[in-house]
């Protein structure tokens, strides 16, 4: 039998899976893998060069599925100013109205535009309990709690999901999804007992035979195991996991010195030479984004293949492996 959550009757999906939006891999033929197989797939606004090539890409991915699909907006804290509130409308015209959101404050801003729309769902992802009430405060729809086992930045509190799910599930009142650390059945079964009503995937959804990743990146997160990945950025405050590689080794003996500038890895992990590693499967290019899930992927599936095992893997844990271990009551012995 099918989950059905909040989060399944709030997204009009089968199963409560979502694709996470992520650079140069949220593209048309993974969203709408992730859509035809009963989850939610995602298209990274960013991923395009403009607000318009979002607009084309919106109605690539229409022509792929008819399920719903979302469009993610993350806001960098950089100096560099993308026309974030040019890809919200752009994907509001084009009738898109599930929005994954992240990043600074400045979101609110892009919020602002897409409460224009009636209807819009608001999907915002946090990685603190103090933010994921501001959010709700300031009225999104669904939160994406995300822990520090994730891959890209899971904050600076270094809380792991086991932790963060419940904590957050105690406080907000809106749906949650579980992010961070997610990538099979029991997972899923995991984030709905500490109180999410979905997960959100982003590397497991990285080693599928649909994401456009060169094959020998998906390999390494196979080989990669639950050491696999670094920490890097620690010493700017903006920390974000990477997979484990001899690059990534590189950054992190660079900024082992307290005297280390962004300047000393900025060739290592620029935007482009991580791009040019997802194309070219050349793992000296760059870095490339990998939560400690490595660990549990073993293989590179169709999405499809994917979401019907983690379906079928939970609803085994439910059935069989959990129901097995309830033993019934022993009713009271009377003594004379």
């Amino acid at each position: 039998m099918p989950f059905q959550t909040r989060i399944t009757d709030m997204l009009g999906i089968a199963h409560p899976i979502v694709q996470g939006g992520m650079q140069s891999v949220g593209v048309a033929e993974l969203a709408a893998a992730v859509s035809n197989a009963g989850g939610l797939g995602i298209l990274t606004a960013l991923t395009q060069a403009s607000p318009a090539a979002l607009a084309a890409e919106i109605e690539r991915c229409r022509g792929m599925t008819t399920k719903p699909f979302g469009v993610n907006v993350t806001v960098f804290p950089t100096t560099m100013s993308p026309d974030y509130v040019g890809y919200a409308r752009a994907a509001l015209d084009a009738g898109v109205r599930i929005f994954e959101t992240a990043g600074t404050q400045a979101v609110a801003e892009v919020w602002e535009v897409l409460r224009e729309v009636p209807g819009t769902i608001i999907l915002h992802k946090c990685t603190a309990v103090r933010h994921a009430l501001s959010a709700e405060r300031k009225g999104v729809d669904i939160i994406s709690i995300d822990g520090f086992e994730c891959a890209g930045h899971p904050g600076e509190d270094d809380i792991p999901g086991l932790i963060l799910i419940p904590a957050a599930a105690d406080r907000v009142k809106i749906p949650l999804l579980a992010s961070g650390g997610f990538g099979d059945g029991r997972g899923l079964v995991a984030a709905l007992a500490l109180g999410a009503e979905g997960i959100n995937m982003g590397t497991r959804f990285c080693a599928t035979a649909e994401a456009p990743i060169h094959p020998n990146v998906k390999q390494k997160y196979v080989e990669n195991d639950e050491r696999g990945s670094h920490l890097i950025f620690r010493n700017f405050h903006n920390t974000a996991r990477v997979g484990k590689s001899d690059v990534s080794d590189e950054v992190v003996r660079r900024l082992k010195n307290p005297e280390a500038k962004f300047e000393d890895v900025r060739e290592l992990v620029s935007g482009v030479a991580g791009k040019e590693l997802l194309e070219t499967g050349d793992l000296s290019k760059g870095v490339f984004w990998a939560g400690m899930v490595q660990g549990l992927i073993h293989d590179i599936p169709t999405c499809r293949e994917l979401i019907d095992r983690i379906i079928a893997e939970a609803e085994d844990v439910l059935d069989n492996r959990l129901s097995g271990m309830r033993q019934p009551a022993h009713r009271a012995v009377r003594t004379a």
